[in-house]
């Protein structure tokens, strides 16, 4: 249910991804990384569900994702 779902703001999915802003949004682009959604007027922001799926399939543990994700 997404009404029970917590949300990350940016600088918290940073954190966990250990990846910048740009890159965050270069590989929404691409397909790549989960799409934020509309929090309010001004403000988006990802599912935890979301971030904790992406880092489970794109690599295991580290802070740094592998060389063929890098733009």
């Amino acid at each position: 249910d997404e009404s029970k779902e917590r949300f990350l703001r940016l600088p918290e999915v940073k954190h966990r991804t250990g990846l910048p802003r740009s890159t965050i949004y270069l590989y929404i682009s691409r397909g790549l990384f989960p799409k934020s959604r509309r929090l309010g007027n001004r403000s988006v922001g990802w599912r935890e569900s979301d971030i904790d799926a992406w880092k489970e399939t794109k690599w295991s543990g580290g802070n740094n994702p592998p060389a063929f994700f890098l733009p």
